[in-house]
């Protein structure tokens, strides 16, 4: 199968495309034919090697354990392994997986769900890394409700678009921050309000929603979702991504 794989850290210059052996499904896995895959800062990080870190937790001192870069893909299941019952051959699927690209892959079955059949393959492909961090980022640690608002830096990002309209859907009222370039981007998706940071302070934004939440009872949390100590107003989240990186900050006030 064709896959892009890499041998060296360093910069995309060390990626190759190459024809490689399929991988074998294992018997609680599926092998999936990608139809699309997604890129994150996490691919960028195990492909430079950077920071050091990803190297000692794993991925390995001196070159990649593992060769084909990519995890978040959408797909069909090829081939299931001999325990697995709740999937079978043809199923569309979406999730994480072993080197994503490539042709085929193969996904435990707890990393993939079936593809929603209202979004296409490159749709459900951009999902699993980014649009997970932002929804846990802001249901679980923000505990965003209707009639707050929310502050996306970062809204243009991975995270931070998912971000935009997640906060949108759970009826917040959303400011993103972005560069000059993506502001009309940020606006499309859903915000309420934009920042250019490249021209106006985004702190002083924060500040004002921190300030207004004070006297509106909003429990402040942390980015572990624990609730601040007394006498510190802001609510803000550090989404953290699958590969432990922050990649989007998130704050809230009560402020409609």
């Amino acid at each position: 199968m064709k896959a892009i794989v890499q041998d060296r850290y360093g910069s995309a210059d060390v990626l190759e495309l190459a024809d490689i052996d399929t991988p074998m499904v294992g018997d609680d896995n599926v092998l999936l034919r990608v139809h699309a895959a997604s890129a994150h800062v996490g691919d960028w990080h195990f492909m430079t090697g950077l920071p050091y870190l990803f190297r000692i937790v794993g991925s390995g001192l001196r070159a990649p354990k593992t060769r084909v870069r990519g995890t978040d893909a959408a797909g069909r299941v090829e081939a299931v392994g001999k325990d697995v019952t709740q999937l079978q051959p043809g199923d569309e699927v979406f999730g994480i997986c072993d080197g994503a690209f490539a042709e085929y892959a193969t996904a435990r079955t707890d990393k993939i769900a079936p593809k929603p059949a209202n979004l296409t393959f490159e749709q459900a492909a951009t999902v699993p890394t980014s649009g997970s961090t932002a929804l846990q980022a802001l249901r679980d640690a923000g505990k965003v409700q209707p009639g707050q608002t929310v502050l996306i830096i970062g809204a243009a990002g991975g995270v931070g678009s998912f971000a935009v309209q997640i906060a949108k859907a759970f009826g917040a009222h959303v400011t993103g921050v972005c560069s000059t370039t993506k502001v009309d981007l940020v606006r499309s998706i859903g915000a309420d309000d934009v920042i250019d940071y490249t021209r106006d302070d985004f702190a002083e934004a924060g500040n004002a929603m921190t300030s207004s939440s004070t006297s509106r009872g909003t429990v402040p949390f942390h980015a572990s979702g624990e609730p601040s100590p007394p006498g510190e107003p802001s609510s803000s989240s550090e989404a953290k991504g699958a590969d432990g990186g922050s990649q989007a900050s998130i704050a809230s006030s009560g402020r409609p």
